[in-house]
């Protein structure tokens, strides 16, 4: 149990995914006194804009020598938004249900190639009622209710999927495991043992938790060198990563291209238009 308890606490998506184990103690209902406000004069009510949240500062590395740069900034809403359990949970499910391929059939007696002839009279055999020799209860016979083709995927409202792909960024931000590198992150051969060093000289490596790097296009020798070095961490590009890779691994380096790209294709919840007012 304690194994298991370590292990646990160890993986940073359980860890994300967990909820707290927690007590909250319940309020009690008051009854508001009456008021007279509820037509209040014109003017009365002035809309204050609550506190704006200041912009998140980054670094931009070079890679693979980690040389600071220069700094940049993003928006909290982007990069700083609080923990969401529930948002995650339901995103990486979304993503594992559109996975599922759904092809597996089997035959039901009809389906089944034979005859259709009784294989012995209902009476007088003394021995159980049987039909044809595609019944389920025969070797050879078709499978009572047995999977059929179908689909497995479930919906969720775009809006909340690209709300879970900033709180995953944001997580990583906040605990210090997203690093923002300059674009066009690549090595100069394609020779596992080149990246096991730069993943052992940033502690990137097994021993650290493993990493994922999300690069804008695929990096012929960095892909090559990293696939050979599975154990280390994996490379994927901006197009095949999703909010499950976010949490999986122990941290992500990402281009600075790719970590645009991610925010601007999943920002469909921050791009609100004011209604416009009723016609008289």
């Amino acid at each position: 149990m304690g194994r298991f308890n370590s292990y646990f606490m160890k993986d940073p998506l359980m860890q994300c995914l967990t909820p707290r184990l927690t007590t909250r103690s319940m309020a009690t209902l008051t009854s508001l006194p009456p008021s007279n406000l509820l037509h209040p004069a014109p003017g009365l009510f002035v809309h204050a804009q609550g506190p704006v949240a200041p912009d998140v500062l980054t670094t931009i590395y070079r890679f693979p020598s980690m040389e600071p740069l220069y700094f940049t900034q993003y928006p909290s809403n982007h990069l700083h938004l609080p923990l969401r359990r529930d948002i995650l949970h339901r995103a990486v499910i979304f993503e594992g249900d559109a996975t599922r391929q759904g092809t597996a059939s089997t035959k039901w007696r009809s389906d089944v190639h034979g005859s259709g002839r009784k294989i012995r009279p209902q009476k007088g055999g003394g021995r159980a009622r049987l039909g044809d020799k595609k019944s389920p209860m025969l070797r050879g016979g078709g499978v009572a209710f047995g999977p059929h083709p179908r689909d497995f995927s479930t919906k969720l409202p775009r809006k909340i999927y690209d709300l879970a792909w900033r709180t995953a960024l944001s997580y990583r931000y906040r605990r210090g495991e997203l690093i923002i590198v300059a674009d066009g992150a690549e090595i100069d051969m394609e020779e596992p043992r080149w990246i096991k060093k730069i993943m052992e000289r940033n502690g990137w490596g097994n021993a650290d938790g493993r990493s994922l790097i999300v690069t804008a296009t695929k990096r012929p020798n960095l892909f090559q060198a990293i696939a050979g070095a599975g154990e280390d961490g994996r490379a994927k590009t901006e197009a095949d990563v999703d909010v499950k890779d976010l949490l999986e691994l122990g941290r992500i380096v990402i281009e600075k291209g790719a970590l645009d790209g991610i925010l601007k294709d999943h920002a469909s919840d921050l791009n609100r238009t004011v209604p416009t007012a009723v016609r008289q």
